[in-house]
Parts: structure tokens; sequence; C-alpha cells
């Protein structure tokens, strides 16, 4: 007869998930109502819960990041999977109620910090650049791209990202090249990233319900992840802040002092042009840009 390894702390039964019902009268208790300004739409529909984290494939012993928490729906889930979760959450009342209810029943395994998810947008997660990781998150709609943007920026990179967003900012995140949705966190997140199967969650799956649907975004960690230099960047951003002018006028307002004619000529081999607008051009020759930038400038 053989017995399945035993974990530590670790549930077998599903959590049980918040209702409408029971997180109204829970917000109440605590004395809380939604707070439109943090972007707090609480999950109330257990199989999206259960959805979040299939996709992400978690397993015993990985480490999760979640961003805002709120009443720990998703974060008791993660708990329950056996992962060692790292949440950050902004709202002192409810980082309160975690501390003070949930904490205790896995002090090994949840680590909470106080404070902004784009400042600290891995939570506080502790190792080097090679320590494995996942994030899983149900983002306040208002920080996706800016804490996004932190991400691909702290120099660790998740293996898998499953985001609860609005369906627009996932239309974004994931617009092809020459779409009016392709911006600079497109490239940032293409980059580094390609999407798998996601799900769509329609709005009354919320308490309060948003204004618009949602969706889980599945994102893994490309083989061979692409950073740009903070310098690229920027100059992406500002180009895409002019969008509607040629890349050519663009490139040569904001990176003086470059040659970027080799870059131009490559445009021209892949049938693109300086006339050329910015959302037309596909990222792989964005990163050709970013490795032309490094070197030196005349």
């Amino acid at each position: 007869m053989t017995h399945e390894p035993q974990h530590p702390n670790i549930h077998r039964s599903d959590p049980p998930a918040l209702s409408p019902r029971t997180t109204r009268e829970l917000l109440e208790s605590l004395g809380l109502r939604p707070n439109r300004k943090l972007g707090q739409n609480f999950l109330i529909d257990g199989n999206i819960v259960k959805k979040s984290l299939a996709l992400a494939a978690v397993s015993p012993g990985e480490s999760v990041v979640e961003i805002g928490p709120g009443l720990g729906t998703l974060t008791r889930a993660l708990l329950h999977a056996g992962c060692r979760v790292h949440a950050v959450e902004r709202d002192p009342h409810l980082h309160q109620f975690l501390e003070e209810r949930l904490r205790p029943e896995f002090p090994d395994r949840l680590f909470l910090l106080k404070g902004d998810a784009v400042e600290h947008p891995l939570a506080g997660l502790s190792g080097d650049a090679s320590t494995p990781f996942k994030i899983v998150a149900n983002l306040p709609y208002a920080i996706s791209t800016p804490w996004l943007d932190a991400v691909l920026s702290s120099g660790r990179l998740p293996e898998k990202m499953v985001l609860m967003l609005k369906q627009e900012t996932a239309a974004r995140f994931t617009a092809v090249k020459g779409h009016k949705d392709m911006g600079a966190i497109t490239l940032f997140l293409q980059a580094a990233y390609e999407t798998e199967r996601g799900h769509r969650v329609p709005r009354r799956c919320f308490h309060p319900a948003p204004d618009v649907d949602s969706c889980l975004l599945n994102l893994k960690r490309r083989t061979d992840p692409r950073t740009f230099l903070p310098e690229t960047k920027t100059l992406i951003r500002r180009c895409f802040g002019q969008r509607r002018k040629q890349i050519g006028p663009l490139i040569r307002k904001f990176a003086p002092g470059h040659d970027l004619t080799p870059w131009l000529e490559r445009l021209s081999a892949e049938g693109l042009s300086p006339k050329t607008r910015p959302e037309a051009i596909p990222v792989p020759l964005w990163l050709e840009l970013d490795r032309l930038l490094q070197s030196p400038p005349d």
C-alpha cells in the first residue's frame, strides 16, 4: 500500500469560497466598504479561483507572489495548495485582517507586506535572480500597467504569471504589430513572455461588480526572455507618445548622437521604412534597436 507524501500545513480540502452575502457581511463586520480608488472588487466565484491555480499549475513548495490579497480568497487557495505566498496589500485595514485571521494559520508560508505594489512589485520576495517563482494575482486594475512594467524592470522574471485584468487591458498587452492597441508595455511584455490559453471572467464574479468584464491572462516566460535597457524603454515610450508620426524622425529626435542608419536599413530589409509608424514595427526589430543603443553615442 502506497501513501501520498505529506507536506506540513497543507490542507487537502478546497478552502471555502466567499459568496456575495458572506463577503458583504465580512466587510460590514470589519467596518469596511470597497474602496473604488484602490480598485477593490472582491472575487466571489470559487471556480475562478480554482481556474487561476490551474492555469498557473501551482504545486506544493512553490513560491507565489500575490498582489492585493484583500480578504484572502485567492491567498487561502494558494496556501491550501501548499504554496509559499508573498503578498503585498496597500489597505491597512485589510492587511491587519490578514495578519490576524490568516497568517496565524500559515506562519511559515504566508509573508505579508503592507505597501504599494508598484513600489514592491514582487511583494518583498527574497532570494536571488535564479530562484524560481510565479505570480498569481487579481490586480487592482488602475495599477496593472505600471505594476507590470515594474516587474519587467525588477531583474527577476517569474516563470509564470496568471493575472486578472480588464479585457481591454489584456487586449493591449497581447496586441499584434500594426494593431491600434499596440503600445510600449506590449513590447516590453512580449519580449519576455508568450501568451497561453486564458479564461474569460464575467463581472458578476466580483463584489461589487465592476463596469466591465475581465479575463485571466496566462503568461509563460520565453525560453530566451529579453528585457530592454531603461534608455530604450524611455525612447519607446516617447515614440508611442507620438504614435501617428513616422519612426525615422522620431528616433532621430529621441536618440541624438547615435548612428541609427543600420537600424533604419533593417526596417527596409523587413519591408518597412523610416515612414513606418511605431505600432507597425515588430518586437524583434525593437530589440535590435536596443542592442544598437548599447554602443556609445558618437
